[in-house]
């Protein structure tokens, strides 16, 4: 016989009265910010895009849960903190998950969404790349006169045996080594590699195919290629040159390098020796590593600080002030490096625990498409708001995550939010901006 009695948890009394706890509320949702994801994608469209690129064998007589709903749920589920499939065998049950996969039946199980992600193939990743490429062409309300292709590498690492896993020096780890692509906070690319290779291993050709696509749409907008020393290739360089592409990147240091900059970094030392406060002083030259082609301009900055000195280099083609490209061009690409934590950190891209190749890969497409998701959130609804610049933990603990109360009968959902939760009229300010529709009277 089913045992209907919730367990009762006990806590310490407050002024003799005790505090009981059961799990026996209902309909109770810790997510009833799930409708302002639902309203997001109901604008963007974004994973129904993807949606028709993913085949589906399946017979469709005996289909239980669409390709489109089962994306949805994992999707929603990465953006609202649940980075673990095990986590929908009670989610799936849950009414607000339902309403924001727009279905009125129970979820998609753990098993199933597995057995989704290991369908995943070589040329569904390409597709999806694709599917959010356009998406960032289609969100730009004026054509673009500068575009900021950023790149990097980051560690990803591994605790089982999965197809691809290689021991890196660098990260003293096993780990995979997936690129990103940013252009400002808009992600384009989220390609995961073994850790076997180069570090800018197939980077050339990602570029390539991006300024290919961008100029289809806008032929004369210029475009910069920006990475760290990783991927200061001449390779990279040459085809940059013929392809009136701009770049700046990180150049390592080496003794060649040291020795043009030493009489600089020697003013720079008595300086500060003089004046005891940190010094930064920029010199350029051109210079042609023994595997380049031509001599390109390099600018060096030759910083002294009380722990010594601290050189460093970029090579570039672009005009301008060498102080202004290395402070105002090249080192804003660390902004890039706390939307690589937003995906790792905040949506869980690292959870690449399957145990075969592509359906990784998928995972880490997944954390890219709920950051997309956030993003348009962040770009279109959260301007000019306290939240305009929050990281998507912020936004989730902040918009996503309310208690509510939900009533639903045959003609109607109602979703009771927490008459407590603070944000209220930030919470209608976005839906007024999801939705173009009047404030409610």
């Amino acid at each position: 016989m089913t045992n209907c009695t919730a367990k009762i948890i006990e806590f310490p009394a407050l002024k003799n009265r005790k505090i009981e706890v059961s799990f026996s509320g209902g309909s109770i949702t810790s997510d009833g910010g799930i409708l302002l994801l639902r309203q997001v994608e109901q604008k963007t469209k974004l994973l129904e895009k993807v949606t028709n690129i993913i085949p589906d064998d399946r017979d469709q007589d005996k289909i239980e849960h669409s390709v489109q709903s089962m994306l949805t749920q994992r999707v929603f589920g990465l953006a609202l903190g649940y980075e673990d499939l095990n986590d929908q065998t009670t989610l799936r049950k849950d009414i607000a998950f339902q309403v924001g996969v727009n279905s009125t039946d129970v979820l998609a199980s753990s098993p199933t969404l597995c057995r989704f992600e290991n369908k995943a193939t070589k040329k569904m990743a390409f597709d999806i790349h694709k599917v959010m490429v356009d998406h960032f062409i289609e969100s730009q309300t004026e054509t673009p006169k500068e575009l900021i292709l950023d790149f990097d590498a980051t560690d990803d690492i591994v605790h089982g045996n999965q197809v691809g896993r290689y021991f890196h020096g660098y990260y003293d780890n096993y780990i995979f080594l997936p690129l990103y692509v940013f252009c400002g906070k808009h992600l384009l690319v989220s390609y995961l590699r073994t850790a076997d290779k180069d570090g800018a291993l197939h980077a050339w050709a990602i570029l390539s195919l991006l300024v290919k696509r961008f100029r289809q749409v806008w032929p004369n907008v210029k475009i910069i290629f920006r990475g760290d020393s990783g991927f200061c290739r001449h390779e990279m360089f040459d085809w940059c040159e013929r392809k009136s592409v701009y770049y700046i990147t990180g150049a390592a240091g080496n003794k060649r390098l040291e020795k043009i900059l030493k009489p600089t970094m020697d003013q720079a030392e008595k300086l500060f020796t003089e004046t005891h406060q940190k010094q930064r002083l920029f010199v350029e030259f051109d210079y042609a590593a023994e595997s380049w082609t031509k001599p390109r301009r390099i600018i060096a900055k030759a910083e002294y600080t009380k722990d010594g000195a601290n050189p460093r280099y970029i090579v570039t083609n672009l005009p301008g002030e060498p102080k202004a490209l290395y402070d105002d061009s090249y080192c804003a690409r660390g902004d890039m490096e706390n939307r690589i934590k937003e995906q790792q950190l905040n949506l869980f891209a690292d959870r690449t625990s399957c145990h075969n190749w592509w359906p990784n890969q998928f995972r880490l497409m997944l954390a890219s498409l709920a950051y997309i998701l956030i993003e348009h959130l962040r770009e279109f609804a959260l301007q000019n708001t306290e939240l305009a610049e929050a990281q998507a933990g912020t936004i989730r603990l902040k918009i996503f995550k309310i208690g509510a109360v939900i009533i639903a009968n045959t003609r109607r959902i109602m979703f009771k939010l927490s008459e407590y939760y603070p944000y209220q009229e930030l919470f209608e300010s976005i839906w007024q901006a999801l939705t173009l529709k009047p404030a409610p009277t």
